[in-house]
């Protein structure tokens, strides 16, 4: 057994695991919190996808105890109350998803990527950063569009635009 702790969308999270106690499994069993999904086990899809200290990690393939005193951000974390992270607003209004499995996954993922990359982000660059994120349900072309919306605006070169 492991001792871990850490802050999972700003609140403290500790508990006594069993050292092979997955990250997903961590954030699910013991913060309570089931919007990182778990897809494939393999560290494949992306669908377990939550911020690390600020980076996008596959939560599946991640024991809780690497995260012992890291702050973590979940889907659940990424609003701000009831206003929508900019990145979730822009999946809503470009029709960025269809069932949803895959969306918590996608929308971390394109955080952590309009983080590292900043503005000017162009389609080719958004698909190659979306790689290991896999939907089933789309041809990836409203994700794209999405996450292209949210970097411009997060930017502020949509209003520029306009």
């Amino acid at each position: 057994m492991s001792s871990v702790s850490m802050t999972v969308n700003g609140k403290s999270v500790s508990a006594d695991v069993e050292d092979r106690t997955l990250l997903v499994d961590f954030i699910r069993g013991n913060a309570g919190l089931t919007g990182t999904h778990v897809g494939c086990d393999t560290s494949q899809c992306g669908a377990c996808l939550v911020l690390m200290n600020g980076r996008a990690v596959k939560s599946c393939t991640m024991l809780a105890a690497q995260a012992d005193g890291a702050e973590v951000v979940t889907i659940e974390g990424v609003a701000s109350g009831d206003q929508l992270h900019p990145v979730q607003a822009a999946f809503r209004d470009n029709h960025g998803l269809q069932c949803g499995f895959c969306t918590p996954g996608m929308i971390i993922s394109a955080v952590d990527m309009i983080n590292r990359c900043g503005p000017g982000l162009d389609e080719a660059t958004i698909r190659h950063e979306l790689d290991g994120n896999i939907c089933r349900c789309t041809g990836y072309h409203n994700i794209v569009k999405a996450i292209k919306a949210a970097a411009d605006e997060m930017s502020g070169t949509a209003a520029a635009a306009e």
